[in-house]
């Protein structure tokens, strides 16, 4: 198997280079930028390039087209702490063969670029685990700001109820109703009642098919 690797951690990199040659892998080139990705990608051929998903210039996958051009039969893995699944769907609609997670031990990272290079198209657990856990933490950081009285506010919101029909449940005036309601949406720093729902769900807070409050 024949590797690019781009990381703008050079330890990292050129650990992880030792490795593969250690495991009878040929490194084509060890590079610290997208931009240097691109020369190296055209006057090398390689099985697979390993680059991580953040740099000072933008993202692996901002630079995917031009990466891909530069090397169309190279497959690409991407490096990531953790995984969103807004940008898993963006890299394989850009092309990304795989996902492997920053904090796997290297034999782990080197298993899933074989795999990849064998054709497979891989998505490391550990990473969607990370991003999983990303997402309830910040579900967690927007629940701790809202009050007993305006969770129930917003998760009646999911369910559909109009104001009047929120006052009535809640037995308080509609005024103080409307006033929950623009507490909520200031905490959760939206303009609308749809906006407040959609950002609720965003972030795991609740469930727009039962209205149910998920973040404990």
């Amino acid at each position: 198997m024949r590797v690019i690797i781009c990381d703008d951690h050079a330890v990292f990199a050129d650990s992880l280079s030792l490795v593969l040659t250690d495991a009878g892998h040929v490194v084509a080139g060890v590079v610290y930028s997208p931009e240097d990705a691109l020369p190296l990608l055209r006057a090398r051929s390689a099985d697979v390039c390993l680059i991580d998903l953040h740099f000072p210039a933008g993202t692996a996958l901002d630079w995917m087209p031009r990466l891909r051009l530069a090397a169309p039969a190279t497959r690409f893995v991407v490096l990531t702490g953790y995984l969103e699944q807004g940008v898993l769907e963006a890299g394989v609609a850009a092309g990304v063969r795989g996902f492997a997670h920053k904090g796997q031990q290297a034999g782990d990272i080197l298993t899933l670029l074989r795999r990849v290079a064998a054709g497979e198209v891989v998505v490391d657990q550990a990473a969607r685990r990370a991003g999983s856990a990303r997402r309830r933490g910040a579900a967690q950081r927007v629940a701790q700001f809202l009050t007993p009285r305006e969770r129930e506010v917003l998760t009646r919101l999911a369910r559909g109820e109009s104001t009047q029909a929120l006052a009535k449940a809640m037995g308080v005036t509609r005024s103080t109703a409307r006033s929950h309601v623009q507490s909520v949406l200031s905490k959760l720093g939206v303009h609308s009642q749809r906006e407040a729902v959609i950002e609720a769900a965003r972030h795991g807070l609740v469930s727009v098919e039962t209205g149910e409050w998920l973040a404990g």
